[in-house]
């Protein structure tokens, strides 16, 4: 799952470690822009390792897909979500798709905002009050009323080597996990917590707040991690231990798989929602490639461009028939695949494209000289483009409606594409939106 971050470092306060269990529940449809909770006490108790004390629970119902009522770590940290602030002032730490791509959260240096991709509109709001406020990163579960926050920026609204569960239901943290070290990142899953550190990730069960797994990677600022989303097939896929590897643990078959990905270091990776199939690029950024995560084996490999980039986020379509690529030259990358997530762990697709279909035009026109001069000249290009400004960072994933992309900015920036299977090229606008200034549209 696609997210862009920045990170600082602060001290740390201590916050409080009791219990409660929440439900999950369908939830983000249902607010207002502004929700003003009561906020709860601070009752100040000391900064303690997390134990499974269970302190009560709340009134919260939850949805067809919530079989377990996750138990966490009750914080005193409270939010209010006050009037309106002047978007002008605010900062963006954080933007990151939900799980299904349909939402995405962002987090401000005064609290963290929901929106929906299709329509596109701001869902709520918390702003905090008082000092700090800064929240670096937002992970959604779904449309479900948990949230895990970190802070960031300038004024971090929590310490930033702790997860911070919220709940808005009840519109407040409702748990905790900390750590030695600042946390990188958070994913989520419906029965599984991830938290990622600088070299180190853990795998808490959702239920119970058990310790799964404890995994240890190369050093991984970025808090790089993806996990898949099927119910009772969970795949997550981490770096390894040595440049340009990535580490693949299938926790059903409780099989690991490493992969020498890129000679790189590597840079960013997705998975396909199935977990079959895993997107690599490394810190050249020219190159991308496309594993079995079963047997390790390298299915595709597509070409960004010539010269060096940061790849900032690269997506599956949900049928894993489109790849995007985003980096920091400015363009958004479609591509076209020939592996079938379906039958990944077992062969590759037996239908390869048509001679008139643009992924054959893509790499063709050049195809009859392959192995006499360098790869470069028998790469597969990508189908269709979309030019951004640069100077941003963007992630992309993949709309709702056919064919169609949803990029967003660092800069405050929503695009809707459209992109022609058929003859490729450049895509078309569909919707613009600066989603810091909601009156802002195209």
């Amino acid at each position: 799952m696609a997210a862009i971050s920045t990170f600082s470092s602060h001290p740390n306060p201590n916050p409080n470690p009791n219990f409660i269990s929440p439900m999950l529940q369908p939830y983000l449809e249902q607010q207002q822009e502004r929700i003003q909770p009561e906020p709860p006490p601070d009752d100040g108790t000391p900064d303690e390792p997390v134990s499974n004390k269970d302190i009560g629970d709340t009134s919260a119902t939850t949805d067809n897909n919530s079989n377990n009522n996750p138990t966490i770590a009750n914080t005193s940290a409270n939010a209010n979500a006050n009037a309106n602030p002047n978007p002008g002032s605010i900062k963006l730490l954080h933007v990151s798709f939900n799980q299904d791509y349909g939402c995405f959260a962002t987090g401000t240096d005064r609290g963290f905002r929901i929106y929906n991709c299709d329509p596109f509109r701001e869902i709520f709001r918390r702003d905090f009050d008082g000092n700090g406020g800064g929240i670096g990163a937002v992970e959604m579960l779904f449309r479900c009323n948990i949230l895990a926050l970190v802070g960031g920026g300038d004024s971090p609204q929590y310490p930033l080597n702790k997860v911070m569960i919220w709940d808005d239901h009840q519109s407040r943290c409702i748990g905790e996990l900390s750590f030695r070290s600042e946390v990188r990142g958070v994913r989520l899953r419906r029965d599984r917590i991830v938290v990622v550190l600088e070299q180190k990730i853990f795998v808490y069960n959702f239920a119970d707040l058990k310790l799964l797994h404890q995994i240890e990677t190369i050093a991984n600022p970025k808090g790089l991690c993806a996990v898949s989303q099927i119910a009772g097939s969970f795949v997550l896929v981490c770096p390894g231990l040595q440049k340009g590897q990535v580490r693949v643990e299938h926790y059903a078959s409780k099989r690991t798989k490493f992969i020498m990905a890129h000679d790189s270091r590597i840079a960013c990776f997705t998975l396909s929602q199935d977990g079959n199939l895993l997107a690599t690029a490394s810190s050249k950024g020219t190159l991308v490639r496309i594993y079995n995560t079963h047997d390790g084996s390298l299915l595709q490999e597509v070409r960004r461009g010539a010269d060096r980039a940061e790849i900032y986020s690269l997506a599956f379509s949900p049928t894993a028939q489109w790849l995007a690529v985003s980096s920091d030259k400015g363009t958004v990358h479609v591509f076209s695949l020939k592996v079938n997530s379906g039958n990944a762990g077992s062969e590759r697709s037996t239908s390869p494209p048509g001679p008139n279909s643009p992924v054959a035009a893509s790499s063709s026109s050049l195809s009859f000289i392959k192995g006499v001069l360098p790869k470069y000249f028998s790469s597969e290009w990508s189908v269709a483009q979309f030019r951004l400004p640069e100077g941003s960072q963007y992630i992309v994933a993949f709309g709702h409606q056919k064919n169609t992309v949803v990029i967003l900015g660092l800069d405050g920036s929503f695009y809707r594409c459209k992109f022609d299977p058929a003859t490729g090229g450049e895509m078309t606008q569909l919707e613009y939106h600066n989603f810091l200034k909601p009156e802002e549209a195209f």
